[in-house]
């Protein structure tokens, strides 16, 4: 809100330091006011943070009240004697100081970058970032997104390298999560999958617990033909392969609008396949199932906390 009410209604009349001739008009929104308020001032706002501390006699919402956040302030429009209705202030509360987390966040990060929490990417023109921001994968909504800062080197070659790393992980992952699913669709293959073993296919159960399954000569030609994915082509930098072209014509276009679409495309699918391949593996851990239900996980320690406050739809208990 403070970010946001000066921009919105203006600020004060008058002066904020009448000894420094300081107006309030004279002091910036955001960032750049940390550097006009007075040392006075910030003695104040340190004395009343103290005092607000200290009048509350602070975790005594918790070793007098056993309720975290209760600082016995009743204001007559937000508490309530009904017990629904304040849960559902309560969980209201929870939620707006989550967003405004994030929010906060985010505007400390745009005033850096721009100067003004709302302000344009377009004018911060110095940033090393501008160097990646037409490369594919650069899409909508959020354009170039960075947050690590990985790329604040502005080094082309350190980028180059870290696409590389992208594409094979996104294709692994593609293919992984298609592992996960296509069983469960069309069932599996009749026959033996090591007559040696004794082992068919229908033996071999979905998700993590097939690793155990796996004879040791199977491991053996996954290993020999990762191996050969990666040692049959120069993946070296400046290579096609090296660029995720190895070759493999079925899916590509000789429009290069089409082309850079599917490409595109393709990164993005990437991305989406390394998100649902870690989600399958964490819940196949927790449920026995990719697919399975939270109700299974009946010996959770997290099951302890899923009826407190903040625990709300649609994430549940969220940690």
């Amino acid at each position: 809100m403070g970010y946001i009410t000066p921009e919105i209604t203006g600020k004060f009349g008058g002066y904020l330091s009448p000894s420094e001739k300081l107006a309030f008009a004279d002091i910036p929104n955001g960032l750049a006011a940390l550097g006009k308020v007075p040392f006075l001032g910030w003695i104040q706002i340190a004395g009343y943070a103290g005092f607000t501390e200290i009048q509350a006699r602070y975790d005594a919402d918790i070793n007098e009240r056993n309720e975290p956040g209760n600082m016995g302030w009743k204001p007559p429009l937000l508490s309530t004697s009904d017990p629904e209705t304040r849960t559902r202030r309560l969980n209201a509360e929870i939620a707006n100081g989550r967003l405004a987390m994030m929010a906060i966040i985010g505007m400390f990060f745009q005033d850096g970058l721009t100067g003004s929490a709302w302000g344009d990417w377009a004018n911060y023109t110095a940033s090393p970032l501008r160097a990646f921001e037409s490369e594919l994968g650069v899409q909508a909504p959020v354009g170039f997104w960075d947050p690590a800062g990985f790329t604040a080197d502005g080094s082309t070659e350190n980028f180059a390298r870290r696409r590389q790393t992208e594409l094979k992980h996104g294709r692994v992952s593609m293919l992984a999560t298609m592992g996960y699913i296509t069983p469960e669709i069309t069932g599996k293959l009749p026959g033996y999958l090591s007559p040696s073993a004794g082992l068919k296919f229908a033996d071999v159960p979905n998700g993590l617990a097939a690793i155990s399954k796996v004879p040791a000569a199977g491991w053996a030609q996954i290993v020999a033909y990762g191996a050969f994915c990666e040692l049959s082509q120069d993946q070296s930098p400046g290579t096609a392969a090296a660029a995720g072209d190895f070759g493999f014509k079925v899916l590509t276009s000789a429009d290069p609008a089409e082309k850079t679409k599917k490409l595109a495309a393709e990164i993005a699918n990437g991305r989406l396949a390394m998100m649902a391949i870690i989600g399958m593996f964490f819940q196949d851990g927790l449920t026995g199932s990719a697919w399975g239900d939270w109700a299974n996980y009946t010996d959770s320690p997290l099951r302890a906390f899923e009826n407190e406050l903040g625990v709300q739809a649609p994430l549940g208990f969220w940690d």
